[in-house]
């Protein structure tokens, strides 16, 4: 069976299940602050302190220098941002079905979708961070402009690289309980080999092939384009083609291992 109709069988059980992957998304956030006094409060209080912090630290405590005369703090959070959307969405989206064994074990339950609620769960506060970050770039006395629309671009791109990689790792980690750990470890390593905390300028410019050939590297520049140097994506003419291809790769790499290791699930769990 060829790699594309694995695809398109997967796309297609997305499309029917869009309403039922939504709601069971809103029910999801709500449920991680159930029972608590505050409730769902809580999820947008955790990054407005998160992002006060950094703030403090970076910007009071370190007195941190500009990067590109452009305020360190302001700066960082542009790839901080995209990054916990990230990895939080892969970690959850990991472990999404070894933690709702119950619906793996029904057998009209679109078990592929289980990784897009727990993207979405994350994608709710990560919709808030954006407009906390838009907000300080209003503090600073940045204006908006024309460029600010390529962050829903790359909302997608993030969005589509983790749901290729996701499907891939949640497959996986019902029968190797190790893939978890794996993947927590590999988020730490990514999170220091990406510019995030330091500029690519500090890097010799013979291993700026190595730092790209990341493809979060994409997200992370393509969020500073969109809110700092005013950048369109298709200026990136190799990068852009080559991202693609990575999500296109992990998406039907994804797609083939899901669909051949779905029948097992139940057995396993």
């Amino acid at each position: 069976m060829s790699v594309f109709k694995h695809f398109y069988w997967f796309i297609e059980d997305i499309l029917k299940s869009r309403q039922l992957i939504f709601e069971l998304a809103k029910k999801d956030f709500k449920s991680k602050y159930l029972g608590s006094f505050l409730g769902i409060i809580w999820a947008f209080i955790q990054p407005t302190i998160t992002i006060l912090i950094f703030w403090f630290v970076f910007q009071v405590g370190f007195k941190a220098m500009p990067v590109d005369n452009f305020p360190f703090i302001l700066w960082l959070m542009c790839g901080m941002i995209p990054w916990f959307f990230f990895s939080e969405s892969i970690t959850l989206a990991t472990n999404s079905i070894i933690d709702n064994s119950h619906l793996v074990k029904k057998i009209a339950f679109r078990v592929s979708i289980l990784p897009i609620i727990k993207i979405l769960t994350a994608l709710f506060i990560h919709v808030f961070f954006i407009l906390f970050l838009i907000l300080m770039f209003l503090i600073y006395d940045y204006q908006p402009d024309i460029y600010y629309i390529q962050l829903i671009y790359y909302l997608f791109c993030t969005i589509f690289l983790v749901l290729g990689v996701s499907w891939v790792t949640s497959s996986l980690v019902v029968f190797l309980k190790d893939i978890g750990q794996i993947v927590n470890m590999l988020l730490q390593f990514g999170f220091w080999l990406t510019p995030i905390f330091w500029s690519l300028n500090m890097v010799p410019e013979k291993y700026y092939f190595l730092i790209k050939i990341n493809p979060f590297y994409y997200i992370v520049e393509g969020y500073r384009d969109s809110l700092i140097y005013h950048k369109w994506f298709w200026q990136h003419a190799h990068l852009t083609p080559y991202f693609w291809f990575v999500v296109v790769f992990f998406l039907m790499l994804g797609a083939i291992m899901f669909r051949r290791l779905r029948p097992h699930f139940a057995d396993v769990l």
